[in-house]
């Protein structure tokens, strides 16, 4: 008799078990609310409403220097692009590092947010 296989855990899985979240059925392969690369999604901040596309690495071709800490997004490294979503906001985009995009609100005065 041969020993039992261990099934790996799926991270997804809503049950904790195995991924089949009691249904059957294998699980989505996209969880719902993770963001996907070259899609526009509009986030809600405390700075008001903004348009977000993140970028992968493969599609990132240009160096552009970040806002949040004034240092260069070199190509191939991924990265997000923001501006504002009012009308005629997209003249205001920016291209950002993921963390300073997600602390831009704790920096102090003295940095442009956008």
């Amino acid at each position: 008799m041969s020993p039992r296989r261990s099934r790996r855990k799926d991270p997804f899985a809503r049950d904790g078990r195995d991924g089949r979240g009691g249904s059957g059925r294998p699980p989505s392969s996209r969880p719902v609310g993770m963001f996907v690369a070259g899609v526009d999604q509009v986030e809600e901040w405390p700075d008001g409403d903004w348009h977000v596309r993140r970028v992968t690495g493969a599609g990132a071709d240009k160096t552009y220097r970040c806002p949040g800490c004034d240092q260069e997004i070199r190509p191939g490294l991924p990265h997000l692009v923001s501006w504002p979503a009012w009308t005629g906001g997209e003249d205001e985009r920016r291209h950002w590092h993921t963390a300073c995009w997600r602390h831009r609100t704790r920096r102090g005065p003295g940095r442009t947010r956008y």
